[in-house]
């Protein structure tokens, strides 16, 4: 197993944090316009409360993998939660502890910040990600609504 460094999003990674977020968002079948890349990247780097936070993995000093994640108040508690929103490693380094090690890093932040809870979502498709969930995370039997 190669090693894996986490760190947090650098300026200096823009151009490999868009490489690995188009990959992500391709997966997804989607598309952002270049203002969300440029407002999402800028947002990650302020280091202001509320804002998202990004993450990046490294193998051998290459970028592979990134996680996003926010975190906000709740009804139901007085600590913020927090929410991991994009998870993603280059296919050739998956099953190799990438997308594990990017998790506990959120879920490492999340206790330094004293938040309780990290949730995430993904489709219920995408198995090859559902198994590694299934390992470090809890199914819950909530189904997702949005408006139209």
């Amino acid at each position: 197993m190669p090693a894996v460094t986490i760190r947090p999003l650098e300026a200096r990674d823009e151009a490999e944090w868009r490489r690995l977020w188009t990959a992500y968002l391709d997966f997804y079948e989607s598309k952002v316009p270049e203002e969300v890349y440029a407002t999402s990247f800028a947002r990650m780097l302020s280091g202001a409360a509320g804002e998202f936070r990004g993450l990046i993995a490294e193998v051998d000093g290459r970028p592979c993998g990134l996680v996003h994640y926010l975190f906000h108040r709740h009804g139901w508690k007085v600590e913020n939660v927090c929410y991991l929103q994009d998870l993603y490693a280059d296919p050739e380094v998956r099953g190799k502890g990438v997308g594990r090690a990017l998790i506990e890093a959120v879920y490492a932040a999340a206790d330094a910040e004293g938040a309780p809870a990290v949730y995430w979502m993904t489709q219920e498709f995408n198995g090859t990600a559902r198994r590694l969930y299934d390992r470090i995370g809890t199914l819950t039997p909530f189904i997702k609504y949005s408006r139209p």
